[in-house]
């Protein structure tokens, strides 16, 4: 019977070299026996790079949440000696000769595309180069590897502070002003967390204050990040030309459903132009609201967008931000969480209350299906120093049928107490990417398991079911104030037409993000601030704050490098794929097991669209994207 990882009490330094060393000992082996005779290559293939994905999922978990700055460093630096080993890996001419001679034609479906997706690998780490460039290859991606922790870590141990006096601090929820005390001489310290900056940013009335806290939010990572940045995207480049590649957007789309590289920043405009009228007559909504306090103001800006949106949220649509929080308590959402994946995905979570972990705020979870058990999964959800800031889904170990449990960790920051209810479409989005890595869990080959398709579909299933957020049967379900009275269905509905104001706003910053990321790899200029700056006057219809370097705190950068436009790529397949539920019973169980066992369950078994055919019957189109964007908020109403 399998268990789950056995996670240490105490000493993770030990543990993680144990875990880590074992791990790439154990690959080291198998890479000599593939190399030299090995009748059951692809097997022993996958008994290799199920080590090696162990040995990966730990890194890069611990190097983001472990409270123990010197682990955090130690993962790091295994991080980077795993990384090495997979370079020499994958340029390994024997090893690719071995794979290349296993003969398809006796292999079943799953084999062949595993077979066939492998050797692609191979030749697209450039393993059929000559030595000179092969040498060259493993060289740069060495480098790539150190830059980008460099990057992240550049981000994770910049935790700024700001200081504002108390009158600053006026239109905040009550509980917010009770945890941040004003000091002797009368003035309140904010961090650059989440908890601080978005509650600050949306509900504070002084104008001076919110360009203050965002001013250091924007400037996290500066200005170190800037040339591990610059260094980056050279790095990429050249990596990529090694290939034969005209630049690195061109290699990075070729196993996307995109395709290629021009296709990113086609498909980026168009997004833009969708979004223009829908965007423009918000805007200026916005615009003209904000000129009523202030005749002078000229447009929007960073600093100032949430503001103004809560503003016409509560004066358009009935939608006080502070009325709607006090329904949405921490426990209680996240208890209404599992409560509703498990009700539509047929799942269960049971609490492991005595589960070793590597902080106190974690609380884990055994996940069973019908009876099988799963795996187990881990909530890491509030803030601390030098954690990461932002938030995601981790493996921490891939589920193999028969051979390992699925285990993934979701680690975001949150407020311990009353949570925006954008911190809750947060927490759902997040969340389904943890019951992709769970469903998707029981494989045979490791390659296929978990969240394991195209990049730019993967947000696909998370942006879906967010939409459970906004229904207000199932929000009363777990949504409920002090007194227990439910969150009532016209606020909810009127919640849903706020929201639908400004998407064409968002989509356009959106658009922003992913021109920055497209533009700086294909570009690679010397100035990023400056491109940035005009980049963000092409695409995003919010003003600039001046002074500030988005770009340095840019996480994604590294992570989706060139392929930020997957979040929008995903959003289009993700509206058709909720057209098909029923918006008056979202848990209907024949769509909602269709969807489980087509769309989640199959990982990266076959290729996304066809994925999306096989749940909706037909290939994917963004008719129900594009109706989504034009629809007036009022008439969600």
């Amino acid at each position: 019977m399998l268990t789950p990882l056995a996670l240490p009490t105490t000493d993770w330094s030990t543990w993680l070299a144990q875990r880590c060393r074992t791990g790439l000992d154990q690959a080291a082996e198998l890479r000599q026996q593939l190399a030299a005779d090995d009748t059951t290559a692809l097997a022993t293939w996958n008994e290799l790079q199920i080590h090696l994905a162990g040995v990966f999922a730990v890194t890069s978990l611990l190097a983001q949440v472990h409270p123990d700055a010197e682990v955090r460093a130690e993962a790091e630096a295994i991080e980077v000696e795993a990384s090495a080993f997979r370079t020499e890996l994958m340029l390994d001419a024997e090893v690719f000769a071995r794979l290349a001679a296993v003969p398809p034609e006796g292999l079943d479906e799953a084999a062949r595309r595993l077979l066939e997706l492998t050797l692609r690998d191979f030749r697209r780490a450039g393993v059929d180069r000559d030595a000179s460039t092969r040498a060259r290859l493993a060289e740069l991606q060495a480098r790539e590897v150190e830059l980008g922790l460099a990057f992240g870590r550049g981000i994770r141990e910049d935790a700024r502070t700001v200081t504002v006096p108390v009158a600053a601090v006026a239109g905040l929820p009550a509980d917010w002003i009770a945890d941040r005390p004003a000091d002797a001489e009368g003035a309140v310290t904010l961090t650059t967390d989440y908890p601080d900056v978005v509650p600050f940013l949306t509900y504070a009335h002084d104008a001076a204050a919110r360009a203050a806290v965002s001013h250091a939010f924007l400037n996290r990572g500066w200005p170190g990040n800037d040339e591990v940045l610059r260094e980056l995207l050279r790095v990429r480049h050249e990596h990529a030309r090694l290939l034969g590649y005209a630049d690195w957007p061109s290699f990075d789309a070729e196993v996307k459903m995109i395709g290629d590289g021009p296709a990113i920043g086609a498909f980026i405009d168009q997004v833009a132009a969708d979004a223009a009228a829908s965007a423009e007559r918000d805007l200026a909504v916005l615009v003209e609201r904000a000129r009523r306090d202030d005749p002078a103001l000229i447009g929007i800006d960073v600093a100032s967008s949430r503001y103004w949106g809560e503003v016409v949220a509560r004066e358009r649509f009935g939608v006080d931000a502070q009325e709607v929080r006090r329904y949405f308590d921490f426990g209680r959402v996240r208890q209404g969480l599992l409560d509703v994946t498990g009700r539509l995905f047929g799942l269960t979570w049971t609490p492991v209350e005595d589960a070793p972990t590597w902080h106190p705020d974690v609380t884990s979870y055994d996940v069973a299906l019908a009876g099988e058990t799963l795996g187990r999964i881990h909530l890491d959800l509030h803030p601390r120093e030098g954690k990461y800031s932002h938030a995601a889904q981790f493996d921490l170990v891939p589920g193999v049928a028969g051979v390992q449990l699925a285990e993934g960790v979701l680690v975001c920051n949150f407020p311990r107490a009353l949570m925006e209810h954008d911190d809750v479409v947060t927490l759902f989005h997040e969340f389904g990417h943890l019951v992709h890595h769970m469903l998707a869990g029981r494989h045979d080959w490791v390659r296929f398991s978990g969240v394991a398709t195209e990049w730019d579909f993967v947000e696909a299933p998370s942006q879906m079911l967010e939409e459970w957020a906004w229904d207000a049967e199932v929000l009363r379900s777990f949504a409920v104030d002090a007194d227990g009275t439910p969150i009532p269905v016209d606020l909810v509905r009127r919640m849903r037409a706020a929201e639908e104001f400004g998407k064409g706003v968002r989509a356009r910053t959106q658009t922003f993000y992913a021109a920055v990321s497209y533009r700086l790899h294909l570009e690679r200029p010397d100035d990023i601030t400056a491109r940035v700056a005009e980049l963000h006057a092409q695409y995003n219809p919010i003003e600039p704050l001046p002074d500030t370097h988005f770009h340095a705190s840019f996480g994604h950068l590294d992570g989706y490098s060139s392929g930020y436009y997957t979040y929008k790529w995903s959003l289009v397949i993700a509206k058709d794929l909720f057209s098909a539920f029923d918006t008056g019973d979202l848990f209907a169980p024949e769509v909602a097991t269709r969807y489980r066992e087509t769309i989640l369950a199959p990982g990266g078994s076959k290729d996304a669209a066809e994925l999306v055919a096989d749940f909706l019957g037909r290939p994917y189109d963004s008719s129900a994207f594009k109706a989504w964007l034009d629809r007036a908020p009022e008439e969600v109403r």
